[in-house]
């Protein structure tokens, strides 16, 4: 109701329209028993009179007006009301925590958005064209047997009709349950479509394409055997359909033909009599299609509002201000973190980056380095202690601001399957031509850009899979710097690229470091030796801070763990 409020007086106008639509196509029926009633048959030629053939006439042409009619003023209302909808569930799966998103498969989500922003089309339409004015037949109908028959046609339309109904929604809930099954089965279907064509390249490394098609195949069979269920059933409903609706015109002709004999009756009384109960028939024969219809869109509805229904995780706090600021320091601050309670991921994890310097974390897989990118971008909060930026505690500054002063080259660069332009665009999406192009020559891949055929509109592919490591590796660098953030991370940047590509990378990072706050999470050491400080993180507790030379001359685990790569280094070699 929320999303149709704004369009009250174009529904008001639709219900009118939809009145005078229904109120023509009973008049149709009407005009045709006193077109039969007045025809002269003693005339050579049959015998109508002028005015009955024009009311006919108009009556049938505005039944179809006001119809078209609604339908144009409607239109808008149900477009904006499904776009409406689905942006909103849209904007909300971005505000819900990485959690989430780690835990859902995106195929099952986009699937449960693209039906529930179809669901709420047809709802609207199968409510507005088909329920609404289906009702307002049966009582128009109804009103005029009782006003011009006796009780006996009301009690014969109305029995037909409550026997029809009752049997198309028992009918409905049992062959509802196949569709159910069908849906869930697609859903399954789609997301692991999508989750294996996403990782096309691994299936090719592992030569699983017949794996993937059959466990692909198994979700398609449930989908078959629902389906043919539901088509078997259907052929039981609308036996059971035309049987009902055959007996109530059987038995209104019946009367009719009673009251005719009698003389109680006219000709035209029982072409009227059927007409009404075919009109009635007509949408009736619908009855079983809207009914399953519109409860295949509130299933999809639903599906598509529990998304919305998914609490977020992190909250801006009321008070939550909006930090702006051109040199940034961070502190972190007894911090303790765990995705799952019974496995903490940082405990009591303490340091401090002033402003303008670089802080290296290095240490094993698994000893919580990423989770520090992630905490710092308030992917997620911390169970315990404080993260501060320039002595704020990021809890307090809206959401968009704080990520707004942080930029990130990742390892794992994905890029939009668009442009080149476009990825480094999206740093900064109001940034000007110009500055994409100085923001390429600083990351020293303008040149490589403009001698591509396409040049800057070259598309990059599938998370950017048209372009090598390096290649995806400076354009997430020339992001960042379009981006022009007081805070720069690096996680693990270097570490899936050779060692001649690492280098030059490598200079460019340390380059575009200076003057920021920079958090550099390394685990090739010979990536850390110039940063300001280094920490080494194990089991997320902090071991040793210090330089390079510090800490080598401690004999620590630092030093340990540079001896080891320098070891494998000079083995390699």
């Amino acid at each position: 109701m929320p999303y149709l409020w704004e369009f009250r007086w174009r529904i008001a106008l639709v219900l009118v329209l939809l009145a005078l639509a229904k109120g023509a196509s009973v008049g149709v029926p009407l005009i045709f028993k006193q077109m039969i009633d007045a025809l002269d048959v003693s005339e050579p030629l049959l015998q109508v009179p002028i005015a009955l053939l024009l009311a006919y006439g108009i009556t049938r042409l505005s039944s179809a007006l006001f119809q078209e009619l609604r339908q144009i003023v409607f239109a808008r209302v149900m477009a904006r009301a499904s776009r409406l909808v689905t942006l909103k569930v849209f904007q909300h799966l971005h505000r819900l925590s990485l959690r989430f998103h780690l835990q859902r498969r995106t195929g099952g989500v986009s699937r449960d958005l693209e039906r529930g922003s179809s669901a709420v089309v047809d709802l609207l339409d199968w409510t507005i064209y088909t329920i609404l004015p289906t009702l307002l037949e049966i009582l128009l109908v109804c009103t005029i047997l009782i006003y011009k028959y006796d009780w006996t046609f009301t009690a014969i339309t109305l029995g037909t009709i409550a026997g029809y109904v009752m049997y198309t929604f028992r009918m409905t809930e049992w062959r509802l349950n196949f569709y159910r099954a069908a849906n869930e089965a697609d859903t399954q279907a789609q997301a692991r479509a999508v989750d294996s064509l996403i990782n096309y390249e691994t299936v090719k490394y592992f030569s699983n394409e017949a794996h993937e098609a059959e466990h692909y195949n198994r979700n398609l069979e449930k989908v078959e055997e629902a389906q043919v269920k539901s088509l078997k059933s259907l052929a039981a409903l609308n036996v059971g359909q035309n049987a009902i609706i055959s007996l109530g015109v059987s038995l209104l002709i019946w009367r009719a033909a009673e009251g005719l004999v009698a003389g109680e009756m006219s000709l035209g009384d029982l072409v009227l009599v059927n007409s009404f109960l075919m009109m009635l028939a007509q949408p009736l024969n619908f009855l079983g299609v809207v009914y399953r219809e519109t409860k295949q869109a509130l299933t999809n509805i639903e599906r598509m509002f529990a998304l919305l229904d998914q609490e977020q995780e992190v909250l801006d706090r009321p008070s939550a201000t909006a930090l702006k600021t051109s040199a940034a320091s961070i502190e972190f601050s007894n911090v303790a973190f765990s995705y799952q309670p019974e496995r903490a991921i940082l405990r009591a994890v303490n340091f401090t980056i002033p402003a303008g310097s670089t802080l290296a974390v290095v240490g094993h897989s698994g000893s919580g380095k990423s989770t520090l990118a992630r905490l710092l971008y308030r992917f997620y909060d911390i169970q315990a202690g404080a993260i501060r930026i320039n002595g704020q505690d990021i809890r307090d500054i809206q959401q968009d601001a704080l990520r707004a002063l942080i930029g990130i080259v990742p390892q794992d660069t994905v890029l939009f399957n668009d442009s080149i332009y476009y990825n480094i665009l999206y740093g900064r999406p109001s940034a000007t031509r110009e500055e994409v192009f100085e923001a390429a020559r600083a990351a020293q891949i303008h040149d490589f850009i403009e001698s591509l055929p396409d040049g800057y509109e070259a598309h990059v592919g599938e998370r950017g899979l048209k372009l090598s490591g390096g290649e995806k590796q400076r354009v997430a660098i020339a992001r960042a710097i379009l981006k022009n953030p007081p805070i720069l991370i690096f996680d693990e940047a270097t570490s899936a690229l050779d060692s001649k590509t690492e280098q030059a990378i490598q200079r460019e990072l340390e380059r575009i470091a200076l003057g920021r706050t920079t958090l550099m999470i390394a685990h090739r050491l010979s990536t850390v030796m110039n940063a300001d400080q280094i920490l080494v993180l194990d089991q997320g507790e902090v071991l040793e801070v210090g330089t390079h030379t510090q800490l080598m001359e401690a004999g620590g685990s630092y030093a340990s763990m540079w001896a080891r790569q320098e070891s494998v280094t000079l083995g390699l070699s």
